[in-house]
Parts: structure tokens; C-alpha cells; sequence
């Protein structure tokens, strides 16, 4: 599926990974629907052949049935299917070895498709392919990414509007991706989970679908607020700016995922002017709290604004990481992952202490090192703390589920008497 892409697809600047056609057929074995009988294989086949208009244009839709003869046993057997005139009869087999025909795919002419359900009906009615979609189809799919989803849109309408279904692939593979966070959208905060509005869905352009709510998602998840705004930052303007990330995190969703799958959010830092920190604060629900990770000391650092004005702060601090030495200024990547309702932080420098780069220098990790008590509302808020103007080059480089290396609870961490008290305001400087 993933060597059919041709320009003029319809297709997601998505990075590669997940698993290709084949992995699916595995993924899926033991699973699709014993109740399909090798007739029905067979008609879909027919199905397939005549939405094309030659039998050298479907290999990514082939690739899905066939995964689904592989799945019932339907092995060994030589099928040869009626084709439109003047075109070439083709003779597929199934073998033990799994091998399929290389043929590429062409993909449709470029034009509106919209998801509605008498659009859905009357394919079905056309095609016994849409019989799939009872569930084998499904149980195929999830094992596709984004790329392979473009490339399936791209070679059927059928298929399109199965994958845009209200509980389709594309939903599926952005709530497993998303769940969980939220887009500050002009001041308007959307999890991915909300379901498309009635104006959405009648729009009569591509904007109103799961794909379009996706591919909504991965642009926009690695960004900055205004006014910084966009996927970098180069330039910091005044002393004790704070850019915050267009990515907020729903606690309450993320303890209610199965699995308890958390959220792992990378900064990569190539430039540094001065002093930079990585923090997590709860403003949006109204609180007055944060928790901060210095990736240059290796401190984590539990903060509270005590009074507005005169500006006073009070908290916590414990150092987890060895600090650098003086005058050292951190360049590398650093990340941040909450799970089940504890978080942890991450360095990795890409300098050696004598400020050459290095690539064989490894991550590190505080371990869970605080939980979520200290936080007012379910909403936390992501942000770079930056302490004097200058030039800088920051950019959010990952935001997934899993984190480079899968940390422990720290004991340190979790032993109150272990913390340092920390206060500052305007007459007296934050110092640890």
C-alpha cells in the first residue's frame, strides 16, 4: 500500500510508520469474519475490477481482500476474473508464499466526494464489496496508518467513504493518536473526540470529514500560540516570555483511555541565547500552580503564585538530573510525559561538556517524579519559560504516546522531606 502514491492523491503530509498492507493480513488473522464464504471473496474481486476500468489500477484495494483469503485459508486457489472488453483477463492466485501481483495504482480524478449516507447506500447496493464493511473491512484498516489510508481514499470511492465513516479508520487512528488533548483554536479549545457539527458535515467541501479533522490535528498539535504562533521559535523579544504550546491535555480523558495510554510531548533546542525551562501549568482552570523541569540544573521545580502584586512565589524543588556546569547552556531535547496522572522529564544533550556535538549522547530521565494533587481543574497547559531575550531556535519535535524510554517512579521524588522550600518575588529572584 505504501508504493502505490502517485501525485494528485489525495494525501496527508503524514510521516511514515505503522504497518504496511501485509502487517495488516497479520494483524487481523484469526479475526475477520469466518462467516464470509469464498464466493463472497470472489464477487468482491468481480466488484473491484469492474469500479475500475482496468484491473492494473487496484493493487491497493486488491491487497485489502487479499489479506482477507489469506485470513480464512482460502490458499493455493487460481481465480480468473471477467474484465471489461479489449482489457487483458487476469488470472490471480492465492499461494502459500502470499506473493501478489505488482501492479500500480492510479488513483481517482481529482473532485468532491462527500459522506453521506444515500451516497453510502447506493454504493453498497452497487457493490457485494461493500459487504465487507460489516466488519472485516474495519478490523483490516486498523491496523493501517495515515499514509495508507490516503492511499485507499485515493483508489476507490467505495473505500473513501467506508474510511470516513462516523466510526471509521479515520476517527480510530486519530482518537488512538489525540485522545486525550485539545486545540486552542482561536480561543475555542476542540478534542478531537467532539463529533463534526451539523454545518460541518453539509459543507460541500472535503473540510467536514474525520481525514480533515486528522489531518486539523497533526499540523497543529506541534505549534505555538500567539503571539510566537507557528512551529518554531527564533527570536524571544523581552526577558520572562512564556510560549505556550496550541496542545492542551485533558487529564480526566486520559485516565479514561483503556490501556491508560499517556502523552509524551519533545522540544528540540538548537540555539540557545540564554536559559530556557519546560513547564506544565493548571491556568486554564483557574489555578495559580506549575510544575517546571530546568533541563541545564536537572531540577524539577513545584511552583505557586502566592500574590499577584507585588509578584510572590512559593514552592518546592529537588534536583533529579546532575546539573551542568557553569556557564554551560543547553542544547538538545527535552520532553515531557504524563501518565496515569504522574509526570516525568526527559534531556538528552546533543553538546559534550566541552561544547562539541555529540551523537552518542543518551537520554535521561527524573522518573515520575510528582502526581497531578498540586493541580486545580482537569486541564493542563503546555509552555517554554524563557528567562532573558535573545535568539533562539526552538521547535516541538514529537508529540506521541511513548517516551524515548519508559521511566520508573523515582523514591527521592515521592519523600516531601526530600524537597527544598523555594520563594521569590520582585525584590528577591527565583534561585535553586
Amino acid at each position: 500500500l505504501k508504493q502505490t502514491s502517485r501525485p494528485g492523491m489525495d494525501s496527508l503530509d503524514c510521516p511514515r510508520g505503522g504497518s504496511s498492507g501485509s502487517t495488516a493480513a497479520a494483524g487481523a488473522s484469526g479475526r475477520c469474519g469466518e462467516h464470509l464464504g469464498e464466493q463472497l471473496l470472489l464477487d468482491s474481486k468481480r466488484a473491484l475490477l469492474a469500479e475500475f476500468h482496468s484491473p492494473t489500477s487496484c493493487s491497493a484495494t486488491l491487497a485489502l481482500t487479499e489479506a482477507l483469503a489469506t485470513n480464512m485459508g482460502v490458499t493455493n486457489r487460481a481465480v480468473v476474473f471477467d474484465t471489461p472488453p479489449g482489457a487483458k483477463r487476469r488470472r490471480i492466485s492465492w499461494g502459500s508464499s502470499g506473493s501478489k501481483a505488482a501492479c500500480a495504482a492510479s488513483p481517482q480524478s481529482a473532485r468532491g466526494v462527500f459522506q453521506t449516507e444515500a451516497a453510502t447506500a447506493a454504493a453498497f447496493a452497487s457493490h457485494p464489496l461493500a459487504a465487507l464493511a460489516t466488519g472485516p473491512y474495519f478490523i483490516v484498516a486498523s491496523a493501517l496508518d495515515a499514509r495508507d489510508l490516503c492511499n485507499t481514499d485515493a483508489s476507490c470511492r467505495l473505500l473513501l467513504s467506508l474510511n470516513g465513516a462516523p466510526a471509521g479508520p479515520w476517527r480510530a487512528l486519530g482518537i488512538h493518536a489525540y485522545s486525550g488533548m485539545e486545540l486552542d483554536i482561536g480561543g475555542t479549545l476542540l478534542p478531537f473526540e467532539t463529533d463534526l457539527s451539523p454545518k460541518e458535515t453539509s459543507s460541500r467541501t472535503s473540510r467536514g470529514t474525520w481525514k480533515a479533522r486528522y489531518a486539523l490535528f497533526h499540523r497543529e498539535v506541534p505549534r505555538f500560540s500567539p503571539p510566537f504562533g507557528g512551529s518554531e521559535i527564533s527570536t524571544v523579544e523581552h526577558p520572562d516570555e512564556v510560549a505556550y504550546c496550541c496542545t492542551r491535555l485533558r487529564t480526566d480523558l486520559l485516565g479514561n483511555r483503556q490501556g491508560g495510554n499517556g502523552v509524551y510531548v519533545e522540544v528540540e533546542v538548537s540555539a540557545n541565547a540564554d536559559n530556557l525551562s519546560l513547564a506544565v501549568v493548571d491556568f486554564e482552570g483557574g489555578g495559580k500552580s506549575s510544575v517546571t523541569f530546568s533541563p541545564e540544573t536537572g531540577a524539577v521545580l513545584r511552583e505557586r503564585k502566592v500574590r499577584e502584586s507585588p509578584r510572590a512565589i512559593e514552592g518546592t524543588y529537588i534536583h533529579l538530573l546532575p546539573t551542568a556546569p557553569s556557564g554551560r547552556r543547553f542544547e538538545g531535547t527535552m520532553g515531557l510525559y504524563l501518565h496515569h496522572g504522574h509526570l516525568a522529564f526527559y534531556r538528552r544533550w546533543t553538546t559534550s561538556r566541552e561544547g562539541n556535538v555529540d551523537d552518542s549522547l543518551g537520554w535521561e530521565t527524573t522518573g515520575f517524579c510528582t502526581d497531578l494533587r498540586w493541580a486545580e481543574g482537569p486541564r493542563l497547559s503546555l509552555c517554554l519559560a524563557f528567562r532573558d531575550n535573545g535568539e533562539y531556535r526552538v521547535r516541538i519535535s514529537h508529540v506521541g504516546r511513548t517516551p524515548p524510554m519508559l521511566p520508573a517512579k523515582s523514591r527521592e521524588a515521592y519523600q516531601e522531606n526530600r524537597w527544598n522550600l523555594l520563594y521569590g518575588d520582585d525584590d528577591h529572584p527565583l534561585a535553586i
